[in-house]
């Protein structure tokens, strides 16, 4: 088994992620870190949850200690771009505990803080800056940094970006780093619009895949619920939440104010409840993450700004209340769960009109999802066939509703089946977490204009 140490990186480097408990690379860090090491550049292809903060975060880190050069005043070193402000804050928050007991200086911008403060923390310069894109072009515009020292640029969550009309802005910052940098570029997903970001970049990069794109987390079980309306998700999901009082939950959907609304209607029926989506300020956004990160908040309601920026190992249920239009987006919603090696339950409530949407998603992960309860809708272009037997596709369906435990009818989950139901393990959930609503996903700039894109 590989080791940190066998990676190239210095033995420092290697002390101070053993002090934080991680002695074995993810394969997205086993094959990315050399080859970061070597200063070329990097395509990695791997889902949220991978490692990959640390997979180009080390080397870099490695690269520039060992250059030992100090920031000028107004510049960064190295340039990291992240969609979303939880996202740069936890790219940010993971970078701080490795540069531990090194002299390098780290800063972070985002939309929906101060923009006074932020100019004030870059004005002596620092080795490395986590940034979304719309607010580090408000700084460059009043002359509070320049790109010209980057010699490091990171795109991380590329795909994302993208849906989030990003592409304008990243080809203007393109322009202001050097020629002369290495490039590394992180995406869950490549279409065709990633793979013409890339080639216009990128010069000759390597490239690693580590996850095949579309597909969940292995520990991950799949459940749909076919509802007749709004009120039928509400109903489901408040039974599951019951069910499972000591659970972690995000539950998301689709728009800011479809998030508003369910918050405030969960709240008053005493459910410990929290929203974060782009109508809420920044302190807003941290106190319900901080509140859900320590347990005081069980449940937290979300549009896809926090899809890929919450990095929480207690949660154990995800509900699509509203399903995505984007069917890449709901693999990166139910990947919020089952991480650092647990399981979890992802819970996705299909409605009359979204058929074709819980097909499109089917399509990307190559399976059925099982059905907890309810009859498929007539959208539903599934082709009519035996239901296979085993793993996370196995069909429940009994044509009704599901047990009172929350697991469809006909027997324990597959997960469940293969482990023994112990006693307070995490697979043993009531996976009256099947009842739990799923969220449509629709892009950030779908959510709210100006205040999704970038936070700003």
């Amino acid at each position: 088994m590989t080791g940190f140490n066998e990676l190239g990186l210095s033995n420092s480097i290697v002390a101070t992620l053993v002090a934080l408990g991680f002695e074995t690379p993810t394969p997205i860090q086993e094959q990315a870190i050399p080859i970061v090491l070597t200063g070329r550049d990097l395509i990695g292809l791997a889902q949220t949850g991978t490692g990959k903060t640390a997979a180009f975060g080390l080397p870099i880190l490695e690269l520039l200690l060992k250059e030992n050069i100090r920031p000028q005043a107004r510049t960064t070193r190295t340039l990291i771009l992240a969609p979303t402000r939880e996202l740069v804050n936890q790219i940010a928050d993971n970078l701080r505990s490795y540069l531990r007991k090194t002299p390098l200086k780290i800063n972070q911008v985002v939309g929906g803080a101060s923009i006074n403060k932020q100019q004030f923390q870059l004005e002596r310069g620092t080795d490395i800056l986590v940034a979304t894109p719309g607010r580090l072009l408000d700084l460059i515009a009043r002359n509070a940094l320049s790109l010209k020292a980057v010699t490091h640029l990171v795109l991380d969550e590329a795909d994302q970006m993208l849906d989030l009309g990003f592409i304008h802005d990243l080809r203007k910052i393109a322009k202001m780093v050097p020629a002369k940098r290495q490039t590394l570029l992180f995406s869950a997903t490549m279409p065709k619009a990633i793979a013409d970001l890339a080639a216009s970049f990128l010069t000759d990069p390597a490239r690693v895949e580590v996850t095949p794109p579309g597909k969940a987390a292995d520990k991950i079980e799949q459940y749909v619920h076919f509802v007749n309306g709004q009120n039928h998700k509400t109903e489901l999901l408040k039974q599951a939440l019951a069910d499972n009082p000591d659970s972690r939950a995000i539950v998301f959907l689709r728009t800011k104010h479809g998030a508003e609304k369910l918050t405030k209607h969960l709240d008053l029926t005493g459910h410990s409840v929290a929203a974060i989506h782009g109508n809420k300020s920044q302190g807003q956004r941290e106190r319900a993450l901080k509140g859900f990160r320590d347990g005081s908040i069980k449940t937290l309601i979300a549009t896809d700004v926090a899809a890929r920026g919450i990095d929480i190992p207690a949660v154990s249920h995800v509900f699509n209340y509203d399903l995505p239009e984007v069917p890449d987006a709901y693999v990166h919603r139910i990947g919020r769960t089952a991480r650092a090696g647990r399981d979890g339950i992802a819970i996705a409530f299909c409605g009359p009109d979204e058929g074709r949407l819980l097909h499109d998603i089917e399509r990307l992960m190559g399976i059925e999802i099982a059905i907890a309860s309810g009859e498929p809708h007539a959208s539903l272009e599934r082709p009519a066939r035996p239901a296979r037997r085993g793993g996370n596709n196995r069909n429940h369906s009994n044509g009704g509703q599901p047990r009172k435990d929350g697991r469809p009818q006909g027997g324990r989950g597959p997960r469940d089946e293969a482990k023994g139901e112990r006693q307070g393990q995490p697979g043993n959930r009531k996976p009256g977490g099947n009842n739990r609503p799923a969220r449509s996903g629709n892009r950030q700039r779908q959510q709210g204009g100006g205040a999704a894109r970038s936070g700003r």
